[in-house]
């Protein structure tokens, strides 16, 4: 799979396709447990530089994952030290069927994480619903921990944070 993971504007015909597709998923697949999924799409103008940027991943010219970063407001600094922690947050990592378990979505976190850094970032943070427990447990492997919400999205049961060097 030749892979090719861009920055693009988030308002591209492409990038809604995969946002409708990925929302399409996640309110079908949601726990009934625990109520009804909201649609919630970030604007495409959080995803423009210096504030973000939006990536998509294509594979041989098909797109078939995506994923944002937008600034959020700053953060204490961790740990109870003096300063900022200056937070960048994923949004949307998608993945279609077709482009599963061939390391598309790590190439979208690696291109994330190297904008994040590229911005000025200090962390980068993300929510997520524990019932995507491979999405979980690669943000694990990717060195992201366990942090309090950072934000009142109904979506979400899982909040993780990792520093950027």
């Amino acid at each position: 799979m030749p892979l090719d993971v861009r920055t693009v504007p988030a308002d591209l015909p492409e990038v809604d396709a995969l946002l409708d597709a990925y929302l399409d998923e996640r309110e079908r697949t949601f726990p009934t447990a625990q109520g009804t999924y909201s649609r919630k799409r970030t604007p495409a103008a959080e995803f423009v530089p210096p504030n973000g940027v939006f990536v998509v991943a294509y594979d041989d010219g098909v797109p078939i994952g995506c994923g944002g970063l937008r600034r959020i407001a700053d953060g204490a600094a961790p740990g109870g030290g003096t300063g900022v922690d200056l937070r960048f947050e994923v949004k949307h990592v998608f993945v279609s069927p077709a482009g599963r378990g061939h390391g598309v979505a790590t190439a979208v976190m690696d291109a994330l994480e190297q904008q994040a850094a590229r911005l000025g970032a200090t962390s980068v943070v993300l929510d997520t619903n524990d019932s995507l427990a491979a999405a979980g447990a690669m943000y694990r492997s990717r060195g992201y921990e366990r942090t309090e919400p950072f934000n009142e999205n109904p979506n979400a049961t899982a909040w993780y944070r990792k520093p950027i060097a």
